[in-house]
């Protein structure tokens, strides 16, 4: 299986990009994992929310495929604990799914038609994160996830 990482926005924070090029590299050993950033959309402080989100979504579904599983990151979504996140990521796997590909939407969120193409929303708090911190969060759990699948010592109970 394959996991994606999708993200509206570069990361301008140096010490946060170091952070994430280190969980990638060490996912690495675990699975097959990209992070795609999206470009920002142009001149999007001309634009209303509702015509920024329409626009990223429609970028962010220009990369999906038909047989992409879309998981959401996405407030309103389901939490998992680090284990119960594992637990998820075992199942996708087991699935024989080839492509599991979530998603950080822009400051706005999402448009209703990625919302409508997506097979689930997962999400990492009830609290908010800026974009690029989340993308740390998210790919550290990632990490931790497929530590606790393999019994490594990394994450504790």
């Amino acid at each position: 299986m394959k996991i994606t990482l999708l993200a509206i926005g570069k990361t301008d924070n140096k010490q946060l990009q170091v952070l994430i090029d280190d969980y990638t590299k060490r996912l690495g050993f675990y699975v097959s994992f990209e992070m795609e950033v999206i470009p920002d959309i142009k001149k999007a402080k001309n634009l209303s929310e509702t015509l920024q989100k329409q626009a990223e979504g429609e970028e962010i579904l220009k990369r999906i495929s038909t047989a992409d599983v879309l998981i959401l990151l996405d407030e309103k979504g389901k939490s998992h604990t680090s284990i119960g996140f594992a637990n998820f990521l075992q199942k996708k796997m087991n699935s024989g799914l080839k492509n599991l590909v979530f998603v950080i939407g822009g400051p706005y969120g999402f448009s209703d038609a990625v919302y409508e193409r997506a097979n689930g929303k997962v999400s990492l708090s009830s609290m908010t994160f800026s974009h690029q911190m989340v993308r740390l969060f998210f790919i550290e759990q990632l990490y931790r996830g497929f530590t606790i699948l393999r019994n490594e010592p990394y994450h504790h109970k």
